[in-house]
């Protein structure tokens, strides 16, 4: 299971003044972003992968002060968000 976050960012960091959050069961990283991208209604926008961790991803779209970031999730169902699985 994959947790990711869509916010703004400022100064190219993550910025938290607004946030959406959702867990992606999905195979891979690169799986899970395009989950969460098309989830967050960004699957038709440009942009770019900003870092690539291994088992963490940040893809920042074009000409926007946001991002999506994309990691693996291991914490209990119990401990978890309140945010949706998709």
């Amino acid at each position: 299971m994959f947790f990711a976050e869509y916010t703004d960012t400022f100064g190219g960091e993550a910025n938290y003044s607004w946030v959406r959050r959702v867990y992606v069961e999905a195979d891979s990283p690169k799986s899970a972003l395009r989950r969460a991208r098309r989830h967050f209604g960004l699957s038709g926008v440009k942009g770019d992968i900003t870092g690539d961790y291994g088992d963490a991803i940040h893809w920042t779209p074009r000409r926007a002060c946001r991002v999506v970031m994309v990691r693996w999730d291991d914490t209990p169902p119990e401990s978890r968000y309140d945010a949706t699985v998709i």
